[in-house]
């Protein structure tokens, strides 16, 4: 007997995971200017365009680098006027990324990324961590991992944040595998999610960690380092 409409269809209503919640604090937002996260091998502090473009530039003027992003910049200050809007926009908060020690031949003090919060939604206590883009001399190395840990810590214990999401290019497979090895968890792929460089439009696969997840995903990470 061939299934009707309605059996094809149906959907099983996905249960309530936390049935009994308490209200969630308030996320603390935005974040003091003069905020800095210091790790082992790597300084987090806020991006300043004026100070910081030329250096990031250099350290990210690799087409790998930019192969699944939706622009490249052809020049310094193009790349300062992209950074500087995204520096203004009040759901932001970009991070330049500084070695603190010789990792990979790079000397100490010397910037080898961006990353950023961002879609920051104080309200729902959630924001993703994401344009996260590293000279290539550094991956592979300790500089993503303790980069991630220092903002989700900061996140989790500073900002009181519930959720932090990443998603990535669905044909970006270095980053999906380097996002599950944080200890996100896969949540699915945002079809047809927006346009790349070459005018296609990518899916993005979306991963997420929330508080009952940080405790474990801390230290995952902290073993990693």
């Amino acid at each position: 007997m061939s299934e009707s409409i309605e059996e094809v269809t149906r959907f099983e209503p996905v249960p309530d995971p936390r049935p009994f919640d308490e209200p969630w604090p308030e996320m603390v937002w935005p974040i003091p200017a003069d905020t800095e996260l210091t790790g082992t091998s790597v300084l987090l502090t806020p991006l300043d365009p004026a100070a910081d473009t030329a250096d990031l530039f250099r350290a990210l003027d690799h087409d790998e680098v930019w192969a699944h992003v939706p622009w490249r910049p052809s020049d310094p200050d193009e790349f300062r006027t992209h950074l500087e809007a995204r520096c203004a926009l009040p759901d932001w908060q970009v991070w330049t990324v500084r070695t603190r020690a010789t990792i990979s031949g790079v000397p100490a003090g010397t910037v080898v990324g961006v990353t950023a919060y961002l879609a920051v939604s104080a309200r729902d206590a959630a924001l993703e961590i994401g344009f996260t883009l590293y000279d290539p001399q550094v991956w592979a190395t300790t500089v993503n991992p303790e980069a991630k840990l220092l903002l989700l810590e900061f996140a989790f214990e500073k900002l009181n944040v519930g959720r932090v999401q990443l998603k990535t290019d669905v044909r970006n497979h270095r980053s999906q595998q380097a996002i599950a090895r944080l200890g996100a968890r896969y949540e699915g792929v945002l079809r047809r999610n927006f346009r790349r460089s070459d005018g296609t439009i990518r899916d993005s696969v979306q991963f997420s960690i929330i508080a009952e997840d940080w405790p474990e995903t801390r230290a995952r990470l902290t073993a990693r380092l």
